[in-house]
């Protein structure tokens, strides 16, 4: 089947290399950006290893440019895969292939449309999440349901391994949806818009820590934040990243109040209940186990994190 693969972060790549039993004609992704410490101009992964595998790469600024579509049109996809592009595709481009556009979304959607839905399952306390592949439609997230994968979300999840998973899985689930479309037995289940949520793209103000929530919440922000924005908080006005932490019940006190030291762990007193910190990465040093970091900072009980 001729392929047209539509994609840009890491998420994006087990899917591309999947594909690699069909005829990619071409890969669409965004533009180099600075990235690193350096700044210096990068393109993106799904570019990197289109280069590698010898597919030809478009990268505009703009999908409506007429040039886009000239080029789409001059490699006749059968198929149009969509997975982690990071913009709204136009119609005039979604609808030109003769079979489907699809795109792989890392939710069980209708619940977690938009941009952030890994961190936001997390951040909801779901205890399954999963990928969904949808026929492409001008709403967002929001087309007609070829089929669904299901896993499990660990008690200790984070956004950073959990992508993964989704990522390995949205390429197993491409694989069988094109083998539906191939076999002329795809199904298009309509989503159910009651039973929709929305994510938005998180900011750096997303990681911020408030010690008034319960001990869950704050927990489960921790991971989800991870590993961008982080979650943080703020001791003595210094900015401090916390990178693991659980949840202590029974815990009373000022919220943001340090309770208890030992060790290993440093107990935050929560709106409801307590947060033991177990990992953090203070201002401009590498993260680090609270064993290591007690070894170079003085936390005394009774000061308040903010």
């Amino acid at each position: 089947m001729r392929i047209l693969f539509m994609g840009t972060p890491e998420f994006a790549l087990p899917s591309l290399e999947a594909l690699s039993r069909e005829e990619v004609v071409g890969v669409i992704s965004q533009p180099d950006r600075p990235r690193g410490r350096g700044q210096r101009l990068s393109p993106p992964p799904v570019v990197q290893a289109a280069r590698k595998l010898g597919i030809p790469c478009l990268q505009p600024e703009r999908l409506k440019d007429p040039a886009v579509l000239a080029w789409i049109r001059d490699r006749k996809p059968e198929l149009i895969v969509v997975v982690a592009y990071g913009r709204i595709i136009p119609p005039e481009i979604f609808r030109l292939p003769p079979l489907e556009s699809i795109n792989v979304h890392p939710s069980l959607l209708p619940r977690h449309r938009g941009p952030s839905p890994i961190p936001f399952a997390i951040l909801s306390g779901d205890t399954e999440t999963g990928v969904t592949v949808i026929y492409l439609s001008e709403e967002m997230d929001a087309g007609d349901i070829l089929l669904q994968k299901r896993v499990p979300i660990d008690p200790e999840e984070t956004a950073r391994t959990l992508e993964g998973k989704l990522a390995q899985l949205g390429a197993r689930a491409l694989l069988e949806a094109i083998e539906l479309l191939r076999e002329g037995r795809a199904p298009r289940i309509p989503q159910d818009p009651a039973m929709a949520t929305v994510t938005r793209k998180l900011m750096k103000e997303d990681g911020k820590v408030d010690w008034t929530r319960p001990s869950e919440w704050i927990c489960r922000l921790v991971r989800a934040m991870d590993p961008w924005p982080t979650a943080y908080t703020f001791r003595g006005g210094t900015l401090l990243k916390i990178w693991r932490a659980s949840p202590e019940p029974g815990i009373v006190g000022r919220p943001g109040e340090v309770v208890a030291v030992d060790q290993e762990s440093i107990l935050i007193a929560a709106g409801e209940g307590g947060v033991r910190v177990l990992e953090v990465q203070p201002a401009g040093r590498r993260r680090m186990k609270v064993e290591e970091y007690l070894r170079g900072y003085r936390v005394q009980v009774g000061e308040v994190w903010t």
